[in-house]
């Protein structure tokens, strides 16, 4: 099956794409480092296109549409919880400049693929972005495809991260698919294996050879509390403990990754894009995670290659999809247009 990627960023869906039997022709980028990270990774056979989707053409993809399919996660800021701090009749998704799902549905519209594979935040289903799911489910439908919405889960699918996302399966005139199945569950009573906690992932970068000076917090505003917050636990675990001499905090005050440390037997928090410096997952050592141990948690491949600046390196692994979760949902796909 051939694919085309949109809103590719560093290529976690097109890892994933790539490993559940999909030949990934094309994969557009607005943003410069990634789309240099996707050539870096990618090679004979992908055009690559650094560029606004919006000035790209896909008609002629219909050559090919039987066996062709469209992925991709457009920018999911407009959906984001981080929205919820500002009053709704603010917000305004329908007209924030980056939702991109009209854009992502024009393409669907001129290459007409056998199937396509949206991915967005969990926050999509909200009741406040609901008009815009609905809306873009509609749309769809009428270009002739039959629409499955699911909510999964990346901890289901052998990824070592609590990491939640909406999927929407398209398939061109076919019946609707059904949601695809958890392959581990934290409940021993699915009788699935259990999550996978983070230890194996994080262990070939352990190394003072993997060094580096951010991940310090030494002397940081908040170092002692850091260190006094049990694995596994954020900021609220502070009040709870015995002996304690350091500052608590409000609970319900901070974000809930705020001071949140790993425990090494279980699954991560989600890995965030642009953290704030003392916004988790911290490593159980009491330092901020490498770079190359957040692209683990993302179930990047070891060898993988990112482009950029240390910031931008965050970034793109944080606005990635765990590449196993992008393969369990490609291979679902696959199997039903």
């Amino acid at each position: 099956m051939k694919c085309i990627s949109l809103f590719s960023g560093a290529g976690g869906l097109d890892v994933g794409a790539t490993a559940a039997g999909a030949k990934i022709i094309r994969a557009v980028e607005f943003d410069a480092d990634a789309a240099q990270t996707l050539r870096l990774n990618f090679h004979e056979g992908t055009v690559i296109e650094h560029a606004d989707i919006a000035t790209l053409k896909f008609e002629h993809h219909r050559d090919e549409a039987d066996e062709l399919i469209v992925i991709g996660g457009p920018p999911c800021q407009p959906f984001s919880k981080n929205g919820y701090w500002v009053k709704n009749q603010n917000r305004l998704v329908e007209a924030d400049p980056r939702n991109m799902l009209s854009q992502f549905l024009r393409v669907v519209a001129e290459a007409k693929p056998k199937g396509f594979m949206l991915e967005n935040v969990e926050s999509m289903r909200h009741p406040t972005n609901k008009q815009a799911l609905d809306a873009f489910v509609t749309a769809a439908e009428s270009l002739g495809y039959t629409c499955t919405v699911t909510l999964a889960n990346a901890a289901d699918y052998g990824v070592p991260q609590k990491r939640k996302r909406v999927f929407i399966f398209g398939t061109r005139g076919k019946a609707k698919i059904p949601h695809p199945k958890p392959l581990r569950s934290s409940d021993p009573d699915d009788g699935l294996p259990p999550h996978l906690g983070v230890k194996d992932f994080l262990k070939p970068f352990a190394s003072s050879r993997f060094f580096e000076p951010s991940e310090l917090v030494n002397g940081g505003t908040y170092e002692h509390e850091l260190q006094s917050v049990p694995p596994g636990r954020n900021y609220m675990a502070l009040d709870e403990l015995a002996n304690y001499s350091g500052r608590t905090f409000r609970r319900g005050g901070r974000f809930w990754n705020f001071l949140f440390k790993l425990h090494p037997d279980e699954p991560s928090i989600t890995i965030a894009a642009q953290p704030g410096p003392w916004v988790g997952p911290f490593h159980w050592n009491n330092r901020r995670l490498r770079a190359p141990e957040a692209a683990a948690i993302q179930t990047f491949p070891k060898d993988y290659k990112f482009y950029g600046n240390r910031r931008s390196v965050q970034k793109q692994i944080g606005n990635a999809v765990p590449c196993l979760l992008g393969e369990a949902m490609v291979k679902h796909l696959i199997e039903h247009v």
